[in-house]
């Protein structure tokens, strides 16, 4: 049996950090569901913050072991002096988005792993060993963080070479800053995770679309259409404010915008999302099957 529509995709912008493409010919429930989808269902690597410390809190300062478990999953402060408590530390490393292409569909959900706390085929370790010595302030950033896997990096090391020199400073994301004889030494673990779970594991920095450029089906109401910016899919001469009312028009067309946080390349966010809204339908398709059958037996 056909289906009642035949969407087409049309992509018109593909760069590193984002992909603009065109859906036709299906209902704004799709395109809302796939949009979801692409916030909320595609795995990643994260790192995590639960925290059980063993240091009395009056101990600032002193050497310490502290666990906490966040999406960087899991983190382990054996050293922190720094102005910031060990939460808020665990909290930024944990939103520190990893590369994750070529090793995500690869590697388990620690729920699924047969491990007892961590192993390759479930996480990707992580350590950080930082002490100022100098009377200028040391930034801890993203790029103190080292891997044992070179394919699990934070984003902003992707494009540097080996050589230490070779990176824009501003790039890397600031931790924490550090003062003469402060420090901070850690070792923490990324887990396979997604954006449903925890905002940390959310492949994208943004998803939009829009299906009425010029407003013809009036689901926007400009106070003063003169002053509103037109949309760039727009097909109005420059005179025109806005579409005439179409009272039986409905969205059939929509202009999407994805942008990649950096772990996922955003054709992959794309394709991966794709893959997940097919399997949820089949999994339906499945399961409605299954209820009519079992109506059917006990009509019977």
């Amino acid at each position: 049996m056909p289906y009642a529509n035949q969407p087409t995709v049309r992509i018109t912008e593909l760069t590193d950090e984002n992909v603009k493409f065109i859906v036709e010919n299906t209902e704004l429930s799709v395109a809302n569901a796939l949009r979801r989808v692409l916030m909320a269902e595609v795995a990643t690597l994260g790192e995590l913050a639960f925290i059980v410390c063993t240091r009395h809190p009056h101990q600032v300062g002193e050497s310490h072991t502290c666990f906490l478990f966040a999406a960087i999953d899991w983190v382990q402060i054996d050293a922190n002096s720094s102005v910031l408590h060990d939460e808020f530390i665990a909290h930024r490393i944990g939103l520190i988005p990893l590369t994750s292409d070529d090793i995500v569909d690869k590697m388990q959900y620690s729920r699924d792993c047969t491990c007892d706390e961590f192993c390759p085929e479930c996480s990707v370790e992580l350590t950080l060993d930082v002490k100022c010595n100098e009377d200028q302030t040391r930034h801890v950033t993203s790029r103190d963080l080292l891997s044992n896997n070179s394919r699990v990096i934070p984003v902003t090391s992707r494009s540097r070479d080996n050589d230490p020199n070779d990176y824009v400073e501003q790039d890397d994301i600031l931790i924490v800053k550090l003062r003469k004889g402060q420090e901070l030494r850690l070792r923490a673990y990324a887990k396979k995770g997604f954006g449903k779970e925890h905002a940390k594991w959310n492949p994208t920095a943004g998803v939009s679309f829009e299906y009425d450029p010029d407003n013809a089906l009036r689901h926007t109401v400009f106070p003063k259409p003169e002053e509103w910016p037109k949309s760039e899919y727009s097909e109005l001469d420059d005179e025109e404010i806005q579409a005439p009312y179409d009272p039986n028009g409905k969205p059939e067309r929509f202009y999407f915008n994805v942008e990649s946080s950096g772990a996922l390349r955003p054709e992959t966010i794309v394709l991966s999302a794709l893959s997940g809204l097919k399997k949820k339908l089949s999994d339906l398709q499945t399961m409605l099957s299954h209820e009519i059958q079992s109506d059917v037996l006990t009509i019977n």
